[in-house]
């Protein structure tokens, strides 16, 4: 019998100002190049989301006191638009070790925050 299995983070806008020179660490390629806004520029609002959901995805694994995998988890647009998680190297392992089912991930803006929220099952 699967279980559900839910992981969410929050994280404020101000604290995206202080990251952005080591950004890299965080965010694939791909991930900053959707973290931008039309005229070029890092957006605030997408990549406290991406960070959030990034966080919200590893607390499915359920691997307390383990660093998270940040280049291994990431948050893309999906069909639509809507996000969708990517896993690869040790975030996949650690997914497949936790039996996961796919990944569902809802992330939201407001008030000077990003949330999300990540959703799976497991047995």
């Amino acid at each position: 019998m699967t279980q559900p299995r839910i992981g969410v983070d929050l994280v404020p806008l101000t604290r995206i100002h202080e990251l952005l020179p080591v950004l890299r660490r965080f965010l694939s390629t791909d991930e900053l190049t959707a973290s931008r806004t039309p005229d070029g520029a890092p957006d605030p609002s997408g990549i406290a989301g991406r960070l959030a959901a990034k966080e919200a995805v590893f607390k499915l694994f359920g691997t307390v006191g383990r660093p998270v995998p940040w280049q291994g988890i990431e948050i893309l647009r999906g069909p639509g638009g809507r996000p969708e998680v990517r896993l690869a190297g040790s975030a996949a392992e650690l997914a497949a070790d936790a039996g996961l089912g796919p990944i569902d991930i809802s992330i939201s803006h407001d008030g000077g925050f990003a949330i999300a929220v990540a959703a799976t099952t497991a047995p």
